[in-house]
């Protein structure tokens, strides 16, 4: 099949493709019923390090379908398309001010017309960016500890924290979520059929994590094998061998996760592992991976210590969390590997160690205590050898504490890394790290996330301001305990829309 050729000046606003012109009775239903067109804003494209200025974007149903300078509101053109063999279609489209009438010809004979309402929305000169993306969230954890939700909780409970999570991330600017562990993929079902608003969304099913280890959510005098109330929502397995990895990693896909998540450390607010554990045999890791990449996909791994980090990076493992013991040696494997990392930054906030759930357990106030003092140069040496970072929040908490705390990690990275490094972290980074579930297990294959340019997903906000000037317009938060209740979406997010649907506009 031959390319589409467009002929005039305003051919892109048409947003047609060959498909939609192979058989005409098809074509009315491939026009869009809505265009949206943003005009006098500066854009952050979730990579340059500069705003970018004077350019409109235009939105046709999902997707950013031009980018460019003095996109008309008006005027009259004609398209022809040729779309193999001796077949043309000819296309008239006159636009008025608010209406686009298309009318599509084919043969010279009229087939089908449609009115497209045309939404004009002024930016006033504020910044247009792609929606932020979370890459390690718990939206099903609400805590307030692991015993709590193991004997306390019903999937009732996990199912309605999920759906006021969900809403409260995409309020707060974030179009697309990376979920670290804990959900299937109900969520996502109930989110992209519209029955609940939230983001995109990335589950890894269970957290996969040995006995004993950072995914072993069992009460104490559990033995082993026994299954959990975890378990038995598939929230989290204990995988002890090569076939447990295999057998619970198909489940996982089965269940809808889009990659796996393997604890091969252990953790800080943890009743059995401690934080240098090093978990699961080098074949159990391979056979993640392994998995994995059947279905087109990846593993996330749960890795503390500096030998944890190692050993996932040599098994196959692309996406390190918190990583807290990373170094410039781990640096250049990584890019290597073509690896990213994320990381919760509230990690190194001296506050931690005065949390309820460290201060009040005197094994975790200590586990608390070794990480801080191991975990110190991280930053100094993310600076140095800087590699693809993901924003990470990390919350297992109620709605209204995971509010405050997103907030205070943006203002984090933001004072650790700066407002330019921040953005990016956001955006386009993020849009590669969930990119890597592939072709198969992506459940939004047809666009980029993260960045703002043509053919990419409409996921976009305008703040007041310039971020990489102000970056408090994105809504930071400067304090975690104690911090006062935040509102249901920053003032300064003015736009917020998510696959060409606006959410939230105050323009």
């Amino acid at each position: 099949m031959k390319p589409v050729r467009f002929f005039g000046a305003g051919a892109f606003a048409l947003g047609l493709s060959v498909a939609a012109l192979v058989t005409p009775p098809a074509i009315a239903e491939e026009l869009p019923d809505q265009v949206i067109l943003f005009k006098n804003i500066n854009i952050f494209d979730g990579k340059s390090d500069k705003l970018i200025k004077g350019l409109d974007v235009m939105v046709v149903r999902n997707k950013i379908h031009k980018v460019a300078k003095d996109i008309p509101t008006g005027g009259s053109y004609e398209v022809e398309v040729t779309t193999g063999g001796e077949r043309k279609v000819q296309l008239v489209a006159d636009f008025a001010p608010s209406v686009y009438e298309i009318t599509v010809m084919e043969a010279g004979a009229e087939t089908t017309k449609k009115e497209v309402e045309v939404q004009v929305i002024d930016g006033g000169g504020r910044t247009l960016l792609p929606g932020f993306i979370e890459t390690h969230a718990h939206l099903m954890l609400m805590g307030p500890s692991i015993s709590a939700m193991e004997a306390n909780s019903t999937w009732e409970d996990f199912g309605i924290h999920g759906t006021r999570m969900a809403e409260m991330y995409l309020m707060q600017g974030f179009t697309t979520v990376r979920d670290a562990g804990g959900a299937n993929g109900g969520l996502r079902r109930a989110i992209d059929a519209g029955q609940i608003v939230g983001p995109r969304y990335y589950p890894s099913g269970a957290f996969l994590g040995t006995r004993g280890g950072h995914a072993d959510f069992a009460s104490f005098t559990a033995p082993p094998g026994t299954e959990s109330n975890f378990s038995r929502l598939n929230m989290a397995r204990e995988v002890d061998s090569v076939a447990d990895v295999q057998k619970f990693g198909r489940n996982n896909f089965r269940m809808g996760a889009t990659q796996l998540k393997y604890m091969q450390s252990g953790g800080v607010v943890s009743p059995f592992d401690p934080w240098q554990l090093l978990a699961g045999s080098k074949a159990e890791i391979e056979a993640a991976v392994q998995v994995a990449n059947v279905y087109g996909s990846y593993v996330m791994a749960h890795s503390y210590r500096k030998e944890a980090i190692m050993n996932a990076l040599n098994a196959g493992v692309k996406s390190i969390e918190h990583g807290f013991s990373f170094d410039c040696e781990i640096a250049e494997l990584m890019k290597e590997k073509g690896a990213y990392i994320t990381t919760n930054l509230t990690a190194f906030d001296p506050g931690l160690l005065t949390i309820p759930a460290v201060a009040n357990q005197p094994s975790s106030l200590a586990k608390a205590k070794s990480a801080s003092a191991t975990f110190a140069n991280y930053i100094p040496s993310m600076k140095k050898c800087p590699v693809k970072r993901g924003f990470q929040t990390d919350c297992v908490g109620s709605v209204a504490a995971c509010n405050i705390q997103i907030a205070y990690e943006k203002h984090l990275n933001n004072e650790f890394f700066g407002p330019y490094q921040s953005l990016v972290t956001l955006t386009s980074t993020g849009g590669e790290i969930v990119a890597l579930s592939g072709d198969f297990m992506n459940p939004y294959p047809e666009g980029k996330l993260g960045v703002i340019e043509e053919g990419a997903y409409a996921d976009i906000l305008i703040v007041d301001g310039n971020p990489l000037e102000d970056f408090s317009v994105v809504g930071t938060g400067d304090q975690w305990f104690g911090a006062d209740p935040r509102p249901e979406s920053p003032e300064s997010i003015r736009v917020i829309m998510k696959d060409g649907k606006i959410y939230k506009n105050t323009l």
